[in-house]
């Protein structure tokens, strides 16, 4: 049986620095993959509302526009 070599105290602060850091690493990286996700279906929202609008407006428009020109050809 091979006897394992002791530690000192200051090579298990360095571990514990080694693993800290490492579950520092790991939790950006978690956390990017969840704002990736995040971002992508937030900007498909933002599309989708801008396109919607987009076309909600110009219609609206072309209504006032009509609806403008009836009254001015009404009593002009």
């Amino acid at each position: 049986m091979k006897a394992r070599p002791r530690t000192t105290e200051r090579e298990n602060a360095m571990n514990d620095k080694v693993r800290w850091y490492k579950r520092f690493w790991n939790f950006l990286k978690d956390v990017r993959a969840e704002l990736k996700n995040e971002v992508v279906s937030t900007t498909v929202v933002v599309i989708a509302a801008t396109i919607f609008f987009g076309f909600y407006l110009f219609f609206m428009d072309v209504i006032f526009a009509w609806v403008i020109t009836q009254i001015k050809s009404l009593f002009g």
